[in-house]
């Protein structure tokens, strides 16, 4: 399989819990540790531990360890990267002829 492939659905997976997606937020804004995480969205810090594991293996955070404490950010240029995997998702392919369920006949509805 293709590595990009595998990296846009292990991507696309991390991303694919609500939590997962609310803890992204609140790192887009500063750097939290899994208590202040906790706090804020109002699960166990183990249950965010687990999915600082998920979106640690996307690539989506990196740790940062302060004293007993270990932060997590965003990984510096991800909202780019993740920007560009969308794109790329729905782009249509140059030479590529559009699906034939897309196509309109003369008054205008699908064929």
């Amino acid at each position: 399989m293709d590595k990009k492939i595998e990296n846009t659905a292990r991507i696309f997976r991390a991303l694919s819990v609500e939590k997962r997606v609310e803890i992204v937020k609140i790192l887009a804004k500063r750097s939290l540790c899994v208590g202040a995480l906790s706090n804020l969205i109002g699960i166990s810090p183990g249950a965010v531990s687990q999915h600082m594991r998920v979106l640690r293996d996307a690539g989506i955070v990196e740790s940062d360890r302060r004293g007993y404490f270990v932060h997590y950010n965003l990984t510096p240029g991800i909202e780019k990267q993740l920007t560009s995997i969308v794109k790329t998702v729905f782009q249509q392919r140059e030479g590529e002829k559009p699906c034939a369920a897309r196509r309109t006949n003369a008054k205008g509805r699908r064929s």
